[in-house]
């Protein structure tokens, strides 16, 4: 099939493009958040295509992951999708409390990232189905030689509540934290915590970050409202024991032998003071959680799901979408 989709979340799309299909990614000039492309990623069956090529281009399903492109591919394919072109829009995120944007429509399958976002949001009479995270294994594997504690997120300041971030001097006390992701700037600050307690590395490539997170004795994960991180599936994967704020879909990702998980801040204190403490215990929680996150959220089980949302949307449009 052709499928078109925005490069919206890099390792999400990192996954969706290695299937079996033909990819077309919209690119402008100026690039941006509706003209990305591949945004430099080597990603084969992706083409990076001008908006003005996409009215000629046989398109058999288009990916929607905001509301805003319902207008741009409608204007860019003259074709409007869920009517004219079969249309599946994919959730990445937890509700904010108002119904679904599209719970009105029932021409546009929601696909939901988590079985605990699907029943959560409001979506009204939208068809709705669950594809559940799958990722590209990391390379790099678990040694954990650094009794400190790894932290993957995106703007905890700004986020805060949201990101768990004003949790972490609770955990700095248990553990020395080294945060990794995008706007970090000003995070010690707002913590009150000097480098001795958190340092801040930015945000790094996978093939530098995975490395450096396989290097420390534990992965942190603290969000209290946000959809499944792919981090935390990664970090499982490299091989990391997991010490995480029992919410959302957390209590699905994480087996109870794969670290500590639990909504009791001083059991999670407590647990990641016990994992710098045993090195030994650390390898062997990290063992278990590698071993299911490969068996959950492995590559070849979420693009099989795929095919089959694929398939089944491209059969049941209706004709004038064909």
């Amino acid at each position: 099939m052709n499928v078109l989709l925005w490069h919206v979340h890099g390792s999400w799309t990192d996954a969706f493009v290695r299937g079996r299909h033909h990819y077309l990614l919209p690119t402008l000039p100026e690039g941006g958040p509706w003209g990305g492309g591949r945004c430099g990623r080597d990603w084969p069956a992706a083409e990076e295509i001008a908006p003005e090529r996409l009215a000629d281009t046989d398109v058999d399903v288009v990916i929607l992951q905001r509301t805003e492109e319902f207008e741009l591919a409608q204007r860019w394919l003259r074709r409007k999708p869920g009517r004219d072109v079969p249309a599946v829009f994919v959730e990445h995120n937890t509700p904010k409390g108002s119904p679904h944007p599209l719970a009105d429509r029932d021409d546009v399958l929601i696909a939901h990232v988590t079985h605990f976002n699907e029943w959560m949001w409001d979506n009204g009479r939208a068809p709705t189905t669950v594809v559940e995270h799958g990722i590209v294994e990391p390379a790099a594997r678990y040694t954990g030689e650094l009794p400190r504690a790894a932290v993957v997120t995106n703007e905890p300041v700004r986020r805060w509540r949201i990101t768990g971030t004003d949790l972490l001097p609770r955990f700095a006390e248990a553990a020395p934290l080294d945060v990794f992701g995008m706007g970090l700037d000003g995070l010690g600050d707002a913590l009150d915590l000097g480098r001795d307690r958190l340092a801040c590395h930015g945000d790094l490539p996978h093939d530098r970050l995975h490395p450096e997170l396989a290097r420390r004795r534990a992965y942190l994960h603290v969000p209290r409202w946000t959809s499944l991180g792919l981090s935390l599936i990664e970090a499982m994967q490299i091989g990391m024991p997991v010490v995480c704020l029992a919410a959302t879909e957390s209590v699905e990702a994480v087996p109870a032998d794969a670290g500590v998980l639990a909504t009791r801040l001083d059991l999670l204190a407590d647990g990641l003071r016990d994992l710098m403490a045993d090195p030994e215990m650390a390898a062997r929680m990290g063992k278990r959680a590698r071993e299911y996150a490969l068996s959950r959220f492995g590559l070849a089980r979420f693009l099989a799901d795929w095919d089959d949302i694929l398939a089944a949307t491209a059969v049941a449009a209706p004709a004038a979408a064909r």
